[in-house]
């Protein structure tokens, strides 16, 4: 089954370079899904504590309740297998050769390669494909909608892939993801002239950002460090609203000090408010975000304070599970375009991702042709992509409705080019008369995710 993929706006479709597929019924999206609810379930089974190599011994969850004196922790503490884990990850050098030595615990405070390049985290392969892709098909999709610790969270439903060798107990979790995949049936047909338009809304969240996905991750291996006595007394981000929201959260839950800085006048209440609440230590700079990110990188770089901007490949750990995600949304089958808007441009990269390791562990046969939105008054990836990729210059980013995304010298530059080479990308831009359609302007805003797809 085929399928086309479109966001983000109806001009997208008329560009030369994003073809429109026709589109058929696909009887699938049309059948009604049941509601079950449960007081509580639980299951036993964790892959990454197993040596076993069988790719058929999925035991069946219990169905017992959990005990009246105990929480969701506790149960989890009371099934823990004690076997020994047979799974990791590290930090590389991002897309080093295959003769590159260098490499780093993820309990180290590295950012950097020595080189001084982007780091990446890097799965054993090797071990994960001890077992099948229905294998993992089955032990994802049978954690959706559970409240078993740390599993219910549409990130930790995935733990083995995002940090297989972090204690449960060091988790820091709002049961983020799961977010919804909802038909936007009149917004599609009189728009776009399409029959199936569906959004994933990644803004359905603890903070009301995607964000959460990312840093319930980071957040978590903070937690972890700060118990191992690693230096780390608090954690910092440049922020243009939606990052500082999650760091903030995330730290008062964990109860580490967080501090944010963000660009003054250019941060709107609703966001300002929930860094102020949850008691970051907020600081408006005179600048703009770029100004912002290369500040805290010389705090963090000085301080013993943990940075928790995309720069981390940590945080990407955590939004690569939104690819995961809509596969698993779909029934598994993969469309042809996914489309994300493109800020500092890490969720691109961590978008690929989580589709290249679906394909390279058997999940699913191919990968989409990934798309990267930005504004045209913040579009330095887009006029790199005009240049076929022969040089890139940052800009210096202009006002515009998409303020999440106004970014002119983005970090994950490399990690996003090579995502779209990769999948066969193309990047995209949108103009402020564009944006300033109040639904476009809302997705782009809040950085959700969004993902249209038309059966033919």
């Amino acid at each position: 089954m085929a399928y086309s993929c479109s966001l983000f706006h109806s001009s997208l479709a008329s560009k030369s370079n994003f073809p429109l597929l026709h589109h058929r019924n696909h009887p699938k999206f049309n059948r009604p899904a049941p509601i079950v609810i449960s007081c509580s379930s639980s299951s036993t089974f964790d892959p990454s504590s197993t040596t076993s190599s069988s790719n058929n011994n999925t035991p069946s969850p219990q169905k017992n309740r959990r005990l009246a004196d105990e929480n969701i922790r506790d149960e989890a503490r009371r099934h823990r297998s004690t076997a020994k884990n047979t799974l990791s990850a590290k930090y590389v050098p991002f897309n080093a050769g295959p003769d590159c030595t260098e490499s780093y615990s993820l309990d180290e405070i590295v950012y950097r390669s020595r080189s001084g390049g982007l780091l990446d985290v890097q799965h054993d392969m090797e071990a994960l494909k001890k077992f099948d892709g229905a294998y993992w098909r089955e032990l994802f999709d049978s954690r959706v909608g559970k409240t078993t610790w740390p599993y219910g969270s549409g990130v930790w439903s995935k733990k083995e892939w995002v940090l297989p060798e972090i204690d449960p107990d060091d988790i820091v979790s709002a049961f983020e993801g799961n977010s919804n995949l909802f038909w936007a049936e009149r917004f599609g047909k009189q728009f776009l002239g399409m029959n199936d338009l569906w959004v994933k809304h990644c803004g359905i969240s603890h903070t009301g950002s995607f964000k959460d996905l990312g840093m319930t991750v980071l957040v978590s291996q903070v937690n972890r460090l700060r118990k191992l006595k690693r230096p780390v007394v608090g954690v910092g981000c440049a922020s243009t609203g939606d990052t500082s929201a999650a760091l903030s959260a995330y730290c008062a839950a964990a109860g580490i000090p967080s501090i944010v800085f963000l660009p003054a006048n250019k941060i709107s209440i609703a966001q300002l408010v929930q860094p102020i609440a949850n008691g970051a230590f907020v600081l408006s700079i005179d600048t703009d975000f770029d100004g912002c990110m290369k500040l805290i990188r010389e705090v963090t770089a000085e301080l013993p304070i943990y940075l928790a901007n995309s720069l981390n490949s940590l945080r990407l750990e955590g939004q690569k599970t939104a690819a995961i995600e809509i596969l698993q949304q779909f029934d598994w089958e993969v469309p042809d375009w996914v489309i994300v808007p493109g800020g500092n441009l890490g969720n691109i990269y961590a978008f690929y991702k989580g589709f290249k390791m679906c394909q390279e562990l058997g999940l699913v046969d191919r990968i989409p042709r990934l798309v990267c939105a930005q504004a045209a008054n913040a579009n330095p990836l887009y006029l790199y992509f005009k240049s076929e990729w022969n040089e890139f210059k940052a800009v210096k980013a202009n006002t515009t409705f998409a303020s999440a995304i106004q970014i002119g010298d983005p970090v994950s530059i490399d990690r996003a080019v090579y995502a779209l080479k990769n999948s066969n990308g193309i990047v995209e831009e949108a103009t402020e008369e564009e944006l300033m359609m109040q639904w476009h302007r809302r997705i782009l805003q809040e950085c959700s995710f969004a993902l249209i797809l038309e059966s033919h």
